[in-house]
């Protein structure tokens, strides 16, 4: 069982050796444990650094967005024969021994996908009060649409199984959060959380959520999209019966104006 540890990396190089000597070696139910860092376009020595302390490189020669940067970590473990693929960001906010955890459900083969819960225990210290909301309502959007109970499906922690890397459909160069939980659950396979630990340093910006209004439209893009691809006749169904709806107020309207005027002396 060959387990590939992926790191996305944008202008790192203060963290990228720190958080790849963190990285466990071995786990149990593991033959063997390799490092990724896809760097996305950084203009330090973050390639350079992650290369020094072992890590295979993946180079984006411009910055793309995690979405790439998943898509091109999904295709270096397809082509490396990994059978599992886990995910961790570069700026030490979670902790690598958690790592097992995630893996564990896929292990006993009770998921194909296990995504990091940071939300068990409520907002996290120090997360932003307005990320937590927006993260809680995107959540809410994602579990209506997918017919699963979520807590957190933005967390970047998160591990796959092949079959779910075969079986992925992500398009979006922005994120890849949503689109990854949807394409799975839309095609039958299992998804599960598990509680995973944060820390959040308030001196630094996230490079994906740092703009709250752009992170929603983007967001909202991508759900339109898969809702798009795996449930057309519920987008269209909802809009025809929206503007059935309209049409039929009008209807009424004018209705009740053309009576109203045949009753006037």
């Amino acid at each position: 069982m060959k387990l590939l540890i992926y790191i996305p990396a944008f202008n790192e190089a203060e963290n990228i050796q720190q958080v790849i000597a963190a990285l466990p070696r071995q786990l149990a139910g593991i033959d063997q444990v390799n490092t990724l860092v896809v760097d996305d376009g950084s203009t330090d020595r973050t390639a350079e650094l992650a290369r020094s302390a072992s890590a295979s490189v993946v180079v984006h020669y411009k910055n793309r967005g995690v979405g790439a940067a998943f898509r091109s970590a999904v295709q270096f473990a397809l082509e490396h024969d990994a059978d599992l693929l886990v995910s961790i960001d570069a700026d030490g906010q979670f902790n690598p021994l958690e790592i097992s955890l995630l893996v564990a459900p896929i292990l006993a083969d009770r998921a194909n996908m296990v995504v990091g819960n940071r939300f068990e225990k409520g907002k996290p210290e120090n997360m932003p009060g307005l990320k937590f909301w927006g993260n809680k309502k995107v959540t809410g959007i994602i579990s209506s649409i997918s017919g699963q109970k979520f807590t957190d499906v933005s967390c970047g922690f998160r591990a796959y199984d092949r079959e779910a890397l075969l079986r992925l459909n992500v398009f979006g160069d922005f994120t890849y959060t949503h689109e990854s939980i949807l394409s799975l659950l839309y095609q039958g396979l299992r998804v599960e959380e598990v509680p995973v630990s944060v820390y959040y340093d308030t001196a630094r910006k996230s490079r994906v959520a740092g703009s709250i209004s752009n992170y929603a439209w983007q967001t909202s893009k991508i759900i339109l999209r898969m809702l798009l691809n795996y449930r057309p006749l519920r987008v269209f169904g909802t809009t025809g019966a929206i503007l059935i709806g309209i049409g039929g107020l009008f209807e009424l309207f004018l209705f009740h104006e053309g009576a109203f005027r045949l009753r006037s002396p």
